[in-house]
């Protein structure tokens, strides 16, 4: 049975809140464990930027399925199964270099989808997409600073750096991997088209890496299955720490 302009939205709706959820609360694990103050702050910052916007997300995902779930149900009362984020965003913190080409990967592909959404018949989806892409371009310009620094700074740093390019550019692909939902939404409300998007944004992260003297790597397996419900041994545990509080006092108030 095709699915729906309804089914489908809910489910990019969310998919999009996850993602943001997910990657807010790896970089929360990562406060006061930064480099630096500056860095520091930044990335406290950039954490809030994702928490807010998963709140507009979820928000918005109650309206659209009426069933009566709010931000914190969206948040902590589903099972691991539930959740639709991308593997790359789930990935651990490691050390900073991996955490910087983690944000570098997503976020180069995360500007292009909000400002394709900006333009979808969806107004309120838009209007969510308009206000996130300012912070996330900022955070684009942010951690592409970053990978040049570390990759054409000391031997040390490149070699690093160049280490966590190979181990999550296996992640990347299933951005761009098409499925039901996405032409469901690119078809009836003018949504992003991944692979049009895909072609953007190769040429983007090609252009920094070679300022910073990476290379970028050749394509091969893809890992995916996160924006079906399918996760690596890692979200268990960031699962786990994340809806404590929640589950521990059910509809706690603070």
């Amino acid at each position: 049975m095709a699915m729906t302009r309804e089914q489908a939205l809910l489910e990019y709706v969310l998919r999009l809140g996850d993602n943001a959820l997910i990657l807010g609360q790896r970089l929360t694990e990562l406060i006061a464990h930064g480099p630096e103050l500056e860095e520091e702050l930044a990335n406290a910052n950039f954490a809030l930027d994702y928490l807010g916007q998963a709140r507009m997300y979820y928000a918005y995902a109650g309206q659209l399925e009426g069933a009566g779930r709010d931000e914190d149900a969206f948040a902590f009362l589903r099972s691991d199964h539930e959740y639709r984020n991308l593997l790359l965003v789930e990935q651990p913190n490691g050390h900073f270099g991996d955490v910087m080409m983690r944000q570098f990967l997503f976020e180069n592909y995360y500007v292009l989808q909000l400002d394709a959404l900006t333009r979808c018949d969806d107004g309120h989806l838009a209007a969510i997409a308009a206000r996130a892409l300012t912070e996330v371009r900022y955070h684009l310009r942010h951690v592409s600073q970053w990978i040049v620094r570390l990759g054409d700074g000391t031997e040390e740093s490149h070699r690093r750096v160049a280490e966590s390019l190979e181990r999550l550019w296996r992640y990347t692909g299933e951005a761009f991997a098409s499925d039901e939902v996405d032409d469901v939404v690119r078809d009836t409300l003018q949504g992003p088209d991944p692979e049009t998007l895909l072609s953007i944004w190769r040429k983007n992260v090609k252009d920094v890496l070679q300022e910073a003297t990476l290379t970028m790597p050749e394509d091969g397996w893809m890992a995916g299955g996160g924006r079906q419900g399918h996760h690596t041994e890692h979200f268990g545990y960031l699962l786990a720490e994340m809806q404590h509080l929640q589950r521990t006092h059910p509809g706690a108030e603070w």
